[in-house]
């Protein structure tokens, strides 16, 4: 089963798909693109929980995201 998962990644991978791409899986980077979140600036007027709510994020895809935000000194609106 996983062979086909990896398939499936392959065959819709975008390399025009540049925002965290490599920090995110694909369907975390797609429920950002679907709120039109393309940037750092735009995804810190979001809190932790507003992204968490997204279909296709989960609390791997935050620790990840986390981290990336942490090392370029972003950070998510308060509550």
């Amino acid at each position: 089963m996983s062979k086909s998962l990896n398939f499936i990644y392959a065959v819709n991978y975008d390399p025009a798909e540049g925002f965290l791409h490599g920090v995110l899986a694909i369907p975390a980077r797609r429920a950002l693109e679907k709120e039109k979140i393309d940037s750092l600036e735009k995804l810190s007027g979001y809190s932790e929980k507003e992204i968490l709510q997204l279909h296709g994020f989960g609390k791997n895809a935050m620790m990840k995201l986390k981290d990336y935000m942490k090392e370029h000194q972003v950070f998510f609106k308060e509550a």
